[in-house]
């Protein structure tokens, strides 16, 4: 949900009972989440006994007939002395363990958006010993597990939450295991702080240039496909055919996955759902915002310096920098070590969603080359693996109710539009320079390496329901997240989130669902869509404008399209669009491209058409009533 970083802050989370389900809908929606307060699994079942390289785990059965162990260790706990270093496989245990139930999330501020839901919003959750996976399988016996040539492919799912929010607990593979013959895993990693933190007082104590980058949740991520490629095949996976896919920054960390020389070999098979490429600039993550060529606001130094303030070891900024300045790289790296989880974590400002805006996913050279994009395109570059990219119609709709220029509050409660055309106009702008710069480019970049077909899509599922007069088709569309619940074939998603599936949609949700999840799971067996082991459309590797269309029959079914995007033809479109016919409204456009996406910087905005918006100045919107 990398995006999410920036756009959501603009979300209205209202109190009020409709407000919310509106606004969780497209990310708690897209969580493909289990119900809270019913138990994930029943069990322990001595029957699910299975032998990993640490002891014996014990699961229970799932839901829609599947096997599932929850909450296994893959690494040691980064805590203390180990926080912010490369993650080691776990101790091993005697007895066997029981693993019925979720791991604990890692550290971060609870909200409504798919991450910790069940403590007031802002509140800080989670601990940092979370490094945990969960393993879902269809129903077979203890002795009928897969062996040799009969083991089954393996699916690693990486939650988004822009890499500052999210758990496994949200999501439930049970039904995509037993459906299509596959194993499950999802995966816990460091978020926020404790997995992206770039100090040269850490570096002088790192053990390895890996951990020296202060990608951490990459390196976790890393961790458990060792741990997958270890361990999977007592639990009937084959470890020589794992398919790794994440939505958002999970998305961005499959990119990540691919692009980093340590994953080589863990994985044969890549799903990039909504994703964005890292692009995390490592001085900028580590210099004071006030240097000379300044930082971010919440760099690690602007931390340490907020640190030393906080618990009274500096009365004010100026001393804060001068007893840092004092301090050796040791000094400074046993202070942060010291410091409690939640010090660190509420060190921090977040946005509403939960979510902090901080340095993340670093082109530390490394772990993450310093040109994402030209590795995607080298033969060596990256790792050569089909990869499966796409983006969802509507992006950006559900994060843009806040916005009072585009959507008005009736009673508090009920969203109206302002300006239906403005709205659906700035919506797909969004969305199109999402997928050119999320999905066209980079499969563009794939397919000339030579090494990595590419299998572009776009989703386009926008069937809600009017509720109340709000017609949420239309507000919310295709929007961001919406794809997962079909990929997992789970809509089960507790009282708000349920508002969006009707008995008048669900025909075409399960045929939807049924078509994505036999897509997925083909990929993931042969390395090719195809046409999902079955009577599908055939979906063919990109060549330049190949997308497949997902949609139900009523809207059109599932087909291929050419709906290329590019940047370029994204800013002749506005410049010609008849819902934008006065230069304010082409400005707002271009603002929110600056805002919310990577495709347009503050620079090209003061540029374009001759400097017509330099009028309607970026930090000085709304510019009156227009």
């Amino acid at each position: 949900m990398q995006r999410i970083e920036r756009s959501v802050r603009h979300a209205r989370l209202a109190g009020a009972s409709f407000a919310v389900p509106l606004l969780v809908a497209g990310v708690l929606l897209g969580s493909g989440c289990t119900r809270h307060g019913e138990p994930p699994l029943r069990g322990p079942d001595p029957a699910t006994r299975r032998t990993t390289q640490s002891g014996d785990v014990i699961g229970g059965e799932g839901r829609y007939g599947s096997l599932a162990w929850l909450g296994i260790p893959y690494a040691k706990p980064p805590v203390a002395e180990r926080r912010w270093r490369a993650p080691e496989p776990p101790e091993a245990w005697t007895d066997a363990r029981e693993t019925v139930a979720h791991g604990a999330p890692c550290t971060q501020y609870a909200s409504h958006f798919a991450g910790v839901t069940d403590l007031e919003p802002g509140t800080p959750a989670g601990q940092e010993d979370c490094l945990t996976l969960d393993v879902w399988t269809p129903r077979f016996a203890d002795d009928r597990v897969p062996k040799g040539k009969a083991r089954l492919p393996v699916m690693v799912w990486i939650h988004g939450g822009g890499n500052s929010i999210g758990t496994t607990a949200f999501y439930d593979g049970g039904n995509l295991a037993v459906r299509e013959n596959v194993v499950v895993v999802a995966v816990q990693y460091r978020l926020g702080p404790f997995g992206y933190f770039r100090h040269a007082a850490l570096r002088a104590g790192a053990e390895t240039a890996a951990e020296r980058s202060g990608n951490f949740a990459v390196l976790d991520l890393v961790r458990a496909l060792e741990w997958v490629r270890d361990n999977i095949a007592a639990f009937g996976g084959d470890p020589g055919n794992v398919t790794i896919f994440g939505e958002s920054a999970g998305g961005m960390n499959v990119y990540s996955l691919l692009l980093a020389p340590q994953a080589r070999g863990l994985f044969h098979r890549a799903i990039a759902q909504s994703p964005g490429l890292p692009v995390g600039d490592p001085g900028k993550a580590e210099r004071a915002a006030d240097a000379t060529d300044p930082g971010l606001p919440q760099s690690s130094t602007e931390i340490v310096l907020r640190l030393l303030e906080r618990d009274g070891t500096a009365s004010d900024r100026d001393a804060a920098k001068a007893r840092l300045a004092a301090m050796s790289d040791q000094d400074v790296a046993g202070y942060l070590r010291g410091k409690g989880t939640m010090d660190l974590l509420t060190a921090y400002t977040a946005d509403p969603s939960g979510m902090i805006r901080m340095p993340l996913a670093f082109t530390d050279g490394t772990v993450i080359p310093s040109d994402p994009l030209a590795n995607l395109g080298r033969p060596e570059g990256h790792a050569p693996v089909p990869v499966m990219i796409g983006t969802n119609r509507d992006e950006n709709k559900v994060f843009m109710f806040g916005q009072p220029d585009l959507i008005t509050w009736r009673f508090w409660v009920l969203p109206r539009f302002v300006d239906e055309n403005m709205y659906e106009a700035r919506a797909s702008y969004l969305s199109r320079i999402w997928k050119a710069t999320g999905a066209d480019e980079p499969a563009a970049a794939l397919a000339a390496s030579g090494r990595s077909p590419a299998y572009v899509y776009r989703f386009d599922w926008d069937e809600e329901p009017t509720v109340l007069g709000s017609d949420l088709s239309r507000m919310i569309g295709a929007a961001h997240g919406f794809e997962i619940p079909f990929v997992f074939g789970h809509f089960d998603l507790g009282k708000e989130g349920n508002v969006v599936w009707t008995d008048e949609n669900l025909p075409g949700r399960e045929e939807l669902s049924a078509s994505m999840m036999a897509y997925w799971a083909q990929f993931a067996r042969t390395g090719k869509p195809g046409r999902g082991g079955s009577d599908l459309p055939e979906w063919p590797a990109w060549s330049g404008d190949d997308t497949m269309l997902l949609d139900t029959s009523d809207g059109g079914g599932v087909r291929m399209a050419d709906v290329l995007e590019t940047r370029e033809q994204i800013l002749a479109d506005i410049e010609q669009d008849p819902r934008l016919p006065e230069r304010w409204q082409r400005c707002a456009v271009y603002r929110d491209l600056v805002n919310f996406s990577r495709g347009f910087d503050k620079q090209q905005y003061w540029q374009i058409a001759d400097g017509a918006c330099a009028a309607f100045p970026l930090d000085e919107y709304p510019w009156g009533k227009r």
